[in-house]
């Protein structure tokens, strides 16, 4: 028994070594390859993820699974949540042809560069092929696999355990029914907001030096991490000593560096909170999507745009920026939770932001289900961008090209942005019972804050599951009338409705 368990923590080891490989990669691809040496290095991406695949996947790995899943009793919990966790990653790579998954990693890594290619030059066009060949192996890859309901069902389960399209429908349809008509509310009714402010000279250099005193300042320990620069913002961990951020610089756009930064950090502190105990195993990472996403948007939102949250900063934001000399906080803070119906879903506010993940939620279920093809995707984006938000983007750029996701390959992870906003708000309500949250912004005790989460969310990385951690937090499930409830306070309050 115990060489058996020693055996299966090395097999783990060495595709954890792999897969960190693999994200040195594509770190380097997405932030500093040049144009021409992205081809060679795709190859490499696809390389060592078959290697990968082949490790978890071997003969081996599988005779050892079943043997200790006939002494489960004698295992402690890491191990058999380890177990747990390996048997579900096995039993969804070991359906899918090893070449067709080498195949894969090399399109989504070459994919990204292309992305960022037609992004630039505004052209969907450039991209539309390789997106084809994306979702063409998410359809073959989820029938490989198998699925119960709508085949959307399968790549859900990946980012949120147990989620399913059903549930999602009866959500998205809640927050459509609380968030559109109140939307249209304070759009008619609700008192003039100023946000002009925000879209100043904001020279580039002293946004780079703003967002590294905002990351450390949140509690991003540097020592552990480093924050870079790219086309669309991301986290990357290869373990909880080295967890890095990117965010984006746009002159004329303070908000989208400093709270992109925000964002990023609230995944980046989830990571390097994991605990010791299961750090560099399968479970040292964020349980879930959606979970990872709470910590993210909380940081960003219900911190980061907060009145407490800047009272005790704003001056040295002030002393940073001569566009803010004249801003007083309060105009500030109405400025940065300006709700208006927006292009862009990184740049949208919290109040609109749900219905940019509609938009993409039900275009990719309606792709993985093959009932649109991809040629279609700017009309049916426009269409649904017209529906839900009533703005129409005049360019593929500013529409469907906005997001990387798809060139990843990470279908079935938008989801989790709203869910995110869900859980954030949960557990707020629940950490609220704890800490005067307003009062330890107010008093720069931020470390108060992340040590709450790291006790009650970070430090637990896969050993709970998402129902689990939300059941122990705020003794329910996922209730979306804590999000509705957080947004008509605080944006009733603001526009005066």
């Amino acid at each position: 028994m115990k060489k058996s368990i020693e055996r299966f923590n090395e097999i783990i080891r060495e595709k954890k070594l792999i897969d960190v490989a693999i994200s040195a990669l594509h770190w380097d691809l997405e932030t500093q390859t040049p144009k021409k040496g992205q081809e060679l290095l795709s190859d490499v991406v696809g390389y060592l993820s078959s290697k990968s695949y082949g490790v978890i996947t071997s003969d081996e790995m599988v005779l050892l699974i079943e043997e200790l899943k006939k002494k489960r009793e004698e295992l402690t919990e890491i191990e058999d949540k380890s177990l747990e966790e390996v048997e579900r990653e096995v039993d969804k790579l070991i359906k899918i042809p090893v070449l067709e998954y080498r195949e894969y990693n090399e399109l989504t890594a070459k994919a990204q560069g292309v992305w960022a290619e037609a992004r630039e030059k505004n052209d969907f066009g450039l991209f539309s092929e390789f997106l084809e060949k994306i979702v063409g192996f998410q359809r073959r890859f989820i029938k490989y696999r198998g699925y119960e309901g709508h085949p959307y069902n399968t790549i859900l389960d990946d980012y949120e355990p147990g989620m399913t399209v059903e549930k999602l429908d009866d959500f998205f349809g809640y927050l459509r029914k609380e968030l559109v008509p109140f939307i249209k509310k304070i759009k008619e009714d609700g008192k003039s907001v100023d946000g002009a402010f925000l879209k100043m000279d904001y020279p580039e250099n002293k946004q780079m030096e703003f967002s590294k005193f905002i990351a450390e300042y949140i509690g991003f320990d540097f020592e552990r991490g480093v924050i870079s620069e790219s086309a669309h913002p991301f986290t990357l961990n290869y373990d909880k000593n080295d967890v890095r951020i990117t965010t984006r610089y746009i002159r004329n756009m303070l908000s989208s560096s400093v709270f992109g930064t925000i964002h990023e950090g609230g995944h980046a502190i989830y990571e390097q909170g994991i605990g010791d105990d299961i750090a560099g195993g399968i479970l040292g990472e964020g349980t879930s999507m959606g979970i990872h996403e709470s910590q993210s948007r909380f940081y960003e939102n219900v911190l980061g745009r907060s009145r407490s949250f800047w009272e005790p900063i704003y001056g040295e934001l002030q002393d940073k920026f001569e566009a803010l000399r004249d801003v007083n906080i309060d105009e500030f803070y109405r400025g940065i939770n300006k709700s208006e119906s927006s292009l862009i879903r990184v740049e949208a506010d919290e109040l609109t932001y749900s219905l940019h993940i509609m938009v993409r939620y039900e275009i990719e279920k309606a792709l993985i289900g093959g009932d649109i093809e991809v040629r279609e995707l700017p009309r049916i984006w426009n269409e649904k961008m017209k529906e839900y938000l009533g703005i129409e983007p005049s360019n593929d750029r500013e529409g469907v090209l906005q997001d990387v996701h798809w060139s990843a390959g990470l279908m079935g992870y938008f989801p989790s942005y709203a869910l995110g906003n869900v859980y954030a708000s949960q557990i707020h309500a629940a950490m609220k019972k704890d800490i005067d949250v307003d009062e330890a912004l107010q008093n720069r005790e931020l470390y108060r804050i992340k040590e709450w989460l790291n006790q009650k969310i970070h430090r637990f990385g896969k050993l709970r599951k998402p129902e689990e951690l939300l059941k122990e937090i705020a003794g329910e499930e996922i209730n979306a009338k804590y999000f509705v409830e957080y947004l008509k306070e605080k944006y009733g309050n603001i526009y005066g409705v």
